[in-house]
């Protein structure tokens, strides 16, 4: 999840954003595969069982997602840090701010 800016050219909003946004994709993506998915609700949430029909309308919102935005104030902080350090690298405590925003779906649906 680490990106170095090794050209010493300072990096736009726009590739922050850019950035940001295929990383949170990415972690979209992998919950698209239902394996991922049930595992991750049955360890997370206690949930045995998803039912086929919360399934579906959970891949829909996060396809739906995937189209959207970077939601600017939930990844405030990380942005500003991106800013003043001019790299693209990203520790692990951010992994968190990832997750973070796909729960907000998941969380309709426990």
């Amino acid at each position: 999840m680490q990106q170095a800016n090794t050209t010493g050219v300072r990096l736009t909003d726009e590739a922050i954003l850019d950035h940001i946004r295929t990383l949170r994709n990415n972690l979209i993506k992998d919950f698209l595969d239902e394996r991922f998915l049930i595992t991750y609700f049955s360890e997370v949430y206690n949930r045995k069982e998803l039912t086929n029909v919360k399934i579906e309308f959970i891949k829909r919102d996060l396809k739906e997602m995937l189209i959207h935005p970077v939601d600017l104030k939930h990844y405030g902080d990380l942005i500003t840090q991106l800013r003043e350090t001019n790299t693209a690298s990203l520790a692990e405590k951010n992994e968190k701010l990832f997750y973070a925003d796909v729960e907000k779906i998941f969380k309709q649906y426990i």
